[in-house]
């Protein structure tokens, strides 16, 4: 997959996930690659500050991560990272992750409410489109 189908996957999955919560899941997203590419989509709130405050803002995720296979497609989420700090990630192809964050609620008060419960066959759908076809890199 490319990256401009990529992005419009993500963005319909990301309606989708607040159409059954009932209010936004995630306030910010990033499609991230690993090594000279860097960031290669993003949307949300801080796109000034995004960069620069990447590496701070992966730490619990990337702690979270460690030691945990990931396939493409695979979800790991950071319950505990508050504020700008990640939730989660998708791994999307071989060396590019989607990135996840809501900047006002960590991932643990977001799955307090019952209509996360809705929002996980969405995220898993779009986990099984890169699956079947990653993110070309």
């Amino acid at each position: 997959m490319d990256l401009a189908a990529a992005r419009t996957h993500i963005a319909a999955a990301l309606a989708r996930m607040n159409a059954a919560y009932g209010q936004l899941v995630f306030d910010e997203w990033a499609v991230l690659a690993i090594g000279d590419k860097g960031v290669l989509a993003y949307t949300g709130p801080r796109p000034d500050r995004f960069r620069r405050e990447m590496p701070d803002d992966a730490v619990p995720l990337r702690a979270e991560a460690a030691g945990q296979p990931s396939g493409v497609g695979d979800t790991v989420f950071a319950l505990e990272a508050g504020g700008t700090r990640y939730d989660a990630f998708m791994r999307l192809g071989e060396a590019s992750y989607l990135v996840c964050n809501h900047t006002a609620k960590s991932m643990a008060d977001i799955r307090t409410n019952p209509s996360w419960l809705k929002v996980q066959p969405v995220l898993f759908e779009l986990g099984e489109k890169f699956r079947t076809d990653p993110l070309e890199e």
